[in-house]
């Protein structure tokens, strides 16, 4: 998912979209140790989602605006 697609959830909703996120690392994880996973870059792409739901996360708790790096 992109930031904007966080940016555009309630507390709540990223809340919850973390909780899927982190059971589906966990999901990918167990299949790695059993050798049942084809595409590894998948754990890789999870964990860069829930950084960046953190990061959205902690920017709407502490009431700052959504920053648009690269736009103009």
């Amino acid at each position: 998912m992109k930031a904007q697609e966080f940016r555009d959830m309630t507390s709540d909703e990223i809340e919850r979209k973390m909780t899927e996120l982190k059971e589906q690392l966990f999901k990918l994880k167990l299949k790695l140790s059993t050798k049942q996973i084809e595409k590894t870059s998948q754990i890789k792409t999870i964990k860069q989602d829930i950084a960046r739901a953190l990061t959205v996360l902690k920017q709407k708790k502490n009431g700052k605006e959504a920053v648009n790096v690269g736009k103009k």
